[in-house]
């Protein structure tokens, strides 16, 4: 099915003006530069209200005159992101016209709203938003009916506006203050909703992941990849960590097919707001893994008695995959080396024998983003309770050494050697306590390989994220993970990846000075 063919259809009863401008309002949070708006339907059934509303919301103007442009055809507003251009075409008679207006010109990069679009036939293009507004016969005096209609593109940003909507009216939070919150490196966003009384939580959007090309075995980067598609995961992780007395949020409403839930808010004060390691939050938070790693944990877990999860394994295939990151965005865009069929099949051969042993071992739950941004303080709360965790949904059944290795060797956050070793040390006395045959030394084999692997792959991330993504602030981060592998490399285990590192690309070792 081609993207143009999708369409999404939302009926909104409109009960009076105020409605209609609360629409307006809503619409405005999630329309962007490019987005071609239409509006339709009978006269005098809102289209100017809607219109003259929506333009005020962009432009931060509350009473900015917004004059009907039947005669003008064409009125250009300015906002701080993108130009408004709002249209009238019902004096044009034929599509040709737009042409004289200079129209491809004024619509490049701008934000278009058009009224009476069934005179420009197919001169528009078809991946718009469609406001339909209708008066019903029989209704009060004000009351209109808008149906909204999204095709192409717009077909899952309005499901997910109407999902949104739902969640928020049936969990008695529609008359909430909407705040935008700085997002992260994947596709979510989250918002901070704010009652009259001051209550909050957190609106966080997830929606179902569209699969990519096919790269492996007929698969996405994201299966193979063990990556959550889909909010499921995230519930139920976040739940099996609340039953064994862990502090993640508590899970307020959600809608699993829009990929929407909102949580319990934690607080802002993550640990990367430090900007230093902290011992007694950074002690707590490696209690927590230590405390986590000597339970019996379940592979599947009941999110409802109809619903359950099964957490996928950290395999050899996602393992990989990741590490192949480094080839395939790395070492031809950070790093400008070229390498060779020979070389790429050395390393991965090389790196297939060293996770032989790590795939093996008895697993746990992995959370897989234990780092300093993900994890919050709450020092009102006792022991481990005391660290908030937030991010966990690519969760699998892992080796127990990588979420160590996640928060000592912290991608954003330099963690000095004394007291990383000063930290595995109090995890390993702890592990130990609980029991007596845990093997200290071949944890550290398992900490060192570990640490090479997602040391690896955060090069290729990082270097993908500017590449692809256009997201350069990731590059600054480069000198530490480069630190950070060489430092694992050390570990007589990984002699000869060492070696291959040093021989094909010594860029990735080089350490912080």
């Amino acid at each position: 099915m081609q993207e143009t063919d999708l369409a999404t259809s939302w009926r909104v009863e409109l009960a009076d003006e105020a409605a209609t401008d609360t629409l307006a309002q809503s619409i405005a949070t999630w329309i962007k530069a490019g987005d071609l708006l239409t509006l339709s339907g009978d006269l005098g059934a809102g289209k100017t209200t809607f219109a003259r509303t929506l333009i005020r919301a962009l432009t931060g103007d509350p009473e900015l005159e917004v004059p009907s442009p039947t005669f003008t055809l064409m009125q250009i507003y300015e906002t701080a992101a993108f130009p408004i251009v709002h249209a009238d075409l019902y004096r044009i008679k034929s599509p040709d016209e737009l042409v004289g207006l200079g129209w491809d010109e004024a619509a490049e990069g701008a934000l278009v709203l058009v009224e009476w679009p069934e005179r420009a036939s197919t001169s528009l293009k078809a991946d718009r938003l469609d406001i339909a507004f209708h008066i019903e016969s029989g209704s009060e005096a004000q009351h209109r009916v808008a149906t909204l209609t999204g095709t192409g593109s717009f077909a899952p940003r309005l499901a997910q506006a109407k999902g949104t909507t739902m969640l928020l009216a049936r969990a008695g939070w529609s008359d909430s203050e909407r705040l935008f919150m700085q997002g992260d490196a994947s596709t979510r966003h989250y918002e901070r909703l704010v009652k009259a009384d001051g209550t909050q939580c957190i609106l966080m959007s997830s929606p179902p992941r569209p699969d990519g090309p096919v790269v492996r075995h007929g698969k996405p980067y994201s299966g193979v990849a063990r990556l959550a598609e889909t909010i499921k995961p995230f519930i139920a992780i976040d739940q099996g960590l609340r039953e064994r007395g862990f502090s993640a949020p508590e899970i307020l409403a959600y809608d699993l097919e829009a990929g929407l839930a909102l949580l319990e808010d934690l607080g802002p004060h993550t640990f990367f707001d430090m900007q230093s390691v902290d011992m007694e939050r950074y002690g707590e938070a490696t209690a927590l893994l230590a405390r986590l790693h000597g339970m019996d944990l379940p592979a599947s877990i009941a999110i409802s008695p109809e619903l359950s999860y099964t957490i996928p394994p950290y395999d050899a295939e996602a393992l990989m995959i990741e590490i192949e990151l480094l080839l395939d965005w790395y070492a031809p865009h950070a790093a400008k080396v070229m390498l060779t069929s020979g070389p790429k099949a050395s390393f991965i051969n090389l790196w297939r024998h060293t996770l032989n042993e790590i795939i093996v071992a008895p697993p746990t739950w992995t959370l897989r983003d234990y780092h300093s941004p993900n994890l919050i303080w709450l020092p009102a709360r006792e022991g481990v309770a005391r660290v908030g965790v937030i991010d966990f949904q690519d969760c699998v059944l892992g080796h127990k050494a990588y979420d160590v290795v996640s928060l000592l060797q912290d991608a954003r956050m330099s963690v000095p050697d004394d007291v990383e070793l000063k930290l595995l040390g109090h995890y390993a006395r702890l592990r130990r306590e609980a029991d007596p045959n845990f093997d200290m030394a071949n944890f550290a084999r398992a900490y060192a390989i570990l640490g090479a692997q997602r040391a690896t792959k955060i090069l290729g991330i990082f270097a993908r994220l500017d590449k692809r993504d256009r997201k350069p602030q990731y590059l600054a981060h480069l000198p530490r993970i480069q630190s950070y592998l060489a430092k694992s490399l050390t570990h007589p285990a990984l002699a000869d990846l060492k070696a291959w590192y040093e021989a094909n690309l010594p860029q990735a070792i080089s350490r912080i000075a």
